[in-house]
């Protein structure tokens, strides 16, 4: 006989090996028909895999989120269905799932147009339509081989290649397609409704510029058509939002071909970086850090000492001169340790908590490259914390406590919590990661908020929590940082005189709150739609006169606010007054003051909100008083 323990702890007996979808069955027709995939034991399986011996069970249908990543996954395979009914010598690559949707990328000998993907999406919806059922064969190796050589398949054949170990691997038929896959997927077809393909891209063999270019076709599928619309609908004001097309319309930054990947910031976008820098300057006053500057460039043996070298070479810029080789720094940490070394230090002065807006290099891949989001030069809010364990817990909490503060400063107050535990390559001892890994998940307890584990995602030298931020259209944006490393003090040989009089390596904090500037900018763009709240925005007031007569007064108004440290616009062009008005109301500024005759004789301002909501007239002092409320509530 085997056991079934279903979630409810409710268990059921069969005479012999069993499918999941025979369970489900045997649950009820509603529940087989809903049947997706399994959960065995805790791990993913497909519906119409055997369970042979006494198990825990879930059975997964597409309102789990590992329904819902299962079809998708699905998806990506029918869109190679289809573009091999329509397109005979494609030649395709990998189809994974990402974020909200999937991909696949493909080898053809011409690109492929919109009329294309529309055509791609028919006949997916055509072969929908057939209700087949998807068809599982584990397959020895040797003839999933012989499989992808009769048909053409170069690139996976290429794939097997990577996995020599595997003696046996997953095919899922589609008809007369089949595909090579772990799976699960789902068992037919008609969980496949609900998609939508969604853009063409470019992309390269194995993620790498210097390999041959494939091209990538993106789509999502979701478990019902609200879900799809509610999708829709989400991408449609995220394009609205786009940071790359609102810095352009508004003037801020704009990227050149002659520096990839690095940013030419115009004087309201640096404005708005300065409120950013000067506000994370404060926080960093206020919590007690030391503001140090650490060089770009620095020699290759020490990246070979904190094991940058070794496992992040591909990402860092090199140079030489006079026979040595140095690297653009890609993270500030290397630096803090020296700083911190520099002096004979003791557990009288620990904690040490050094910041620094370091400016960063990193060899993204040009394909990767987006706008501010992702750059090959960037500055972070970059701090290091020198402690003792003892210090760990508490250092932690009172980070959390700010970075909550300051994130809601800047709009945003739903933060997801992760702690990224330990991967396979690391450096140091098992003992010290289990207190590394404690700590991170004991801070954020004490913290008093909920957080899930990520195993395996921690950096190689120590776990970490990260804060995600969700933002006013319900994306999520991984922002702050914090990670507990015992490691890489010691193997840059840091050291602090002990109460004992010996000597003892300090514990070394890595933390960020907004991370990259220029990616936190570009989120803030978003974010706010481009309407940034006063403290923020790169312009403040515009003051507007009506008529050539009002010039000087709205001159006057201008210095005095100027005075006041605001950072104003004055337009006196002769044009007509509602032009006026909806230039700069385009700018998304948060006030517009216009003065006519009226506003001069009564030393008064008529001001507009953003939004083109009408204030009416008032005082300059009561105006001043206003946007100063504003600016010191983060409003």
């Amino acid at each position: 006989m085997i056991q079934i323990t279903l979630p409810d702890n409710s268990q059921r007996e069969y005479p012999g090996p069993v499918s999941v979808a025979d369970v489900a069955r045997s649950i009820g027709p509603g529940l087989a028909k809903m049947t997706v995939a399994g959960k065995v034991d805790g791990k993913l399986v497909d519906a119409s895999d055997i369970i042979d011996h006494d198990a825990k069970l879930q059975i997964i249908t597409p309102k789990d989120d590992e329904g819902l990543e299962i079809i998708r996954h699905s998806t990506a395979h029918l869109v190679g269905h289809a573009v091999k009914q329509l397109y005979p010598t494609a030649k395709m690559v990998i189809g994974p799932v990402i974020d909200e949707g999937f991909y696949y990328d493909i080898s053809y000998e011409r690109p492929f147009t919109p009329e294309d993907m529309a055509a791609i999406e028919e006949r997916m919806k055509a072969l929908i339509a057939q209700d087949y059922d998807v068809v599982k064969k584990v397959t020895p190796r040797a003839e999933v081989i012989e499989v992808f050589k009769s048909r053409g398949e170069d690139y996976k054949l290429r794939l097997v290649e990577d996995m020599p170990d595997e003696t046996a691997m997953g095919l899922y038929y589609h008809q007369e397609y089949v595909d090579m896959c772990r799976g699960p997927h789902v068992p037919n077809t008609r969980f496949l409704k609900v998609f939508k393909l969604t853009k063409l891209a470019g992309a390269y063999w194995r993620g790498d510029a210097k390999n041959e270019q494939l091209q990538r076709i993106y789509g999502t599928a979701w478990a019902d058509k609200k879900q799809l619309e509610q999708y829709i609908q989400r991408i449609e004001e995220a394009e609205k939002r786009d940071h790359r097309k609102l810095g352009k319309e508004l003037d801020l930054f704009h990227i050149d071909e002659v520096a990839p990947g690095v940013v030419f910031w115009h004087p309201k976008g640096w404005a708005m970086w300065q409120q950013v820098e000067q506000y994370m300057r404060k926080v960093y006053r206020d919590t007690d850090y030391q503001e140090v500057k650490g060089p770009q460039i620095l020699d290759k043996s020490l990246w070979e000492k904190t094991g940058h070298w070794q496992n992040y070479r591909d990402n860092m810029f090199t140079t030489e001169s006079e026979k040595r080789e140095y690297a653009l720094k890609p993270m500030n940490c290397p630096g803090h340790v020296l700083i911190f070394k520099s002096d004979l230090r003791s557990y009288r002065d620990l904690p040490i908590r050094y910041g620094e807006f370091g400016q960063c290099h990193r060899n993204e891949p040009s394909g990767a490259l987006h706008g501010i989001m992702r750059v090959r030069g960037f500055t972070q809010d970059d701090g290091h914390v020198f402690c003792t364990e003892d210090h760990i817990l508490d250092e932690c909490v009172a980070y959390t406590a700010k970075l909550q503060k300051v994130y809601a400063d800047f709009g945003f107050t739903d933060i997801l919590y992760k702690v990224a535990t330990r991967p396979d390559n690391r450096v140091g001892s098992d003992e010290l990661w289990d207190k590394a890994e404690f700590a991170c998940m004991e801070a954020l307890r004490r913290s008093g908020v909920e957080f899930i584990v990520s195993p395996g995602d921690g950096a190689f030298y120590g776990p970490k929590i990260e804060y995600t931020l969700r933002d006013a259209i319900g994306r999520h944006w991984q922002c702050g940082t914090m990670q507990v490393d015992f490691n890489t003090a010691e193997r840059l040989g840091a050291e602090y005189v002990t109460e004992s009089s010996g000597r003892a390596h300090p514990v070394m904090l890595h933390r960020a709150i907004v991370g990259s500037l220029e990616r936190f900018i570009g989120m803030l763009i978003e974010h706010h739609a481009g309407a940034m709240p006063a403290w923020l925005a790169p312009v403040q007031v515009s003051v507007l006169n009506i008529s050539e007569g009002q010039s000087d007064y709205a001159a006057s108004v201008a210095k005095t606010l100027q005075d006041q440290g605001l950072r104003v616009q004055l337009d006196l062009h002769n044009e007509k007054i509602t032009y006026k008005i909806r230039k700069h109301s385009l700018q998304k500024l948060p006030y517009i003051l216009v003065v006519g005759d009226k506003e001069k004789e009564a030393g008064a301002v008529a001001v507009r909100a953003r939004g083109n909501v009408d204030l009416g007239a008032m005082s300059l002092e009561a105006f001043s008083q206003k946007i100063a409320e504003d600016i010191q509530h983060k409003r």
